[in-house]
């Protein structure tokens, strides 16, 4: 059977270009906080800069969406004519990111076969969703993608390799160092080095699968599900030998082991935007059970009574809210870090806080393969800067 693996051509910024400028965080980050990317743009300012070719999430509900959306178009145009990117011969890279939270982690990009990926909750491919898919987000991000030349993926991909059998060989192996820098807005810092020899890695990879299954998506999921419905769109108007190799059929991603160090899985809060915080309060309610969240007004929080699984207690929560917010309005927002939760109720009264469990990271293969697609943000890998930066691109036409 073909590998769902394939071998890029990877491409960075020229030579010359500050990293620390070019990399810039995953767009689905600080989604209400415009103060981050008012700080980011004053930094970036004129240089070239992955900030100006992706969309951040915070903007996608603006009124000047559609400009922004064209610019990033003009810009990547831009950015080829005048040179500033190069392209790396085929292979991968090993990735080290380390950031103030957490152990050092250490993953690999490389690219994905989209017709082994699915988002759909009973998907039996090798590369599936972990959580549910929220189709109306496809749309904005697939304006992007149908218009350029270039992706500037933030997918992170978990594998289950308790043994490090993958990426523990190459761990202190002598490789050409392509970057290595400090990242900017706190975000750690982060080396990647050039593997060219890659076939006995994809036969490592392989030697992984488990009923059908090698990788799921831990970050990332709406970005590659717009790479696969752009591909699915593309794919009707090729031959069948176009089809083999076009550089749409594959998505650049960062594959991590689920069992590495740096990997740690945080919950993803709820708050509620826009309504009587207190009311609010008051009316909150689920099933119940012996597991324990908590629930932020004016900044003070209280324990709330949650089911014991988490995925449950992320169901039944986000229920709860869909059913006040449909009878009283307002509007749901997801928070990395009960302390931004919590200054967010406290600097804003019309908001309320839940404080959610965490899953831990050794129960997720075995649930998704059981059970299907987790609740939608029921865990986060890490704080929001420990999330990838865009750096590497590949071409996709």
């Amino acid at each position: 059977m073909k590998s769902c693996i394939a071998v890029p051509e990877i491409i960075l910024p020229a030579e010359g270009i500050d990293p620390a400028k070019w990399a810039v965080i995953a767009c689905d980050q600080h989604t209400s906080d415009p103060a981050y990317w008012e700080e980011l743009e004053a930094f970036v300012g004129d240089a070239p800069s992955a900030l100006r070719l992706t969309l951040p999430e915070i903007y996608l509900s603006s009124s000047d969406c559609g400009e922004r959306i064209q610019r990033i178009c003009a810009e990547m145009q831009r950015y080829r004519r005048e040179g500033l990117f190069r392209k790396l011969p085929q292979g991968f890279i090993l990735v080290t990111r380390k950031t103030p939270f957490s152990s050092p982690r250490t993953g690999i990009v490389l690219s994905v076969d989209l017709e082994e990926y699915s988002y759909l909750p009973d998907s039996k491919t090798r590369i599936r969703a972990s959580e549910a898919t929220i189709l109306d987000r496809i749309p904005p991000r697939l304006k992007i993608r149908e218009k350029v030349d270039l992706e500037f993926p933030h997918i992170m991909l978990l594998y289950n390799d308790p043994q490090d059998t993958v990426l523990g060989p190459l761990k202190g192996a002598d490789l050409p160092v392509l970057y290595d820098f400090t990242l900017n807005m706190g975000g750690g810092s982060v080396c990647g080095k050039l593997i060219s020899q890659t076939q006995e890695i994809i036969s490592r990879f392989e030697a992984l699968v488990r009923d059908g299954l090698l990788f799921m998506v831990g970050d990332g999921n709406h970005s590659l599900a717009t790479a696969k419905a752009a591909w699915e769109k593309i794919k009707p108007t090729l031959s069948a030998s176009e089809r083999e190799n076009h550089p749409a059929r594959y998505a650049l991603c960062e594959a991590v082991n689920l069992y590495d160090e740096g990997i740690q899985f945080e919950a993803i809060h709820r708050v509620v935007k826009g309504v009587d915080a207190q009311e609010f309060a008051r009316s909150f309610s689920t099933t119940g059970g012996t597991g324990a969240g908590k629930i932020y007004v004016g900044g003070e929080g209280r324990e709330i009574s949650l089911p014991t699984s988490v995925p449950l207690a992320v169901a039944e929560t986000d229920t709860a809210i869909a059913a006040y917010l449909e009878e009283r309005g307002g509007c749901v927002d997801y928070i990395h870090g009960e302390e931004a939760l919590c200054k967010l109720t406290r600097d804003h009264a019309d908001c309320v806080g839940i404080a959610l469990p965490k899953m831990k990271k050794s129960e997720m293969f075995t649930y998704v393969a059981s059970y299907g697609c987790l609740p939608r943000k029921t865990f986060s890998m890490g704080e929001s800067e420990e999330k990838r930066y865009y750096i590497e691109g590949k071409e996709i036409r």
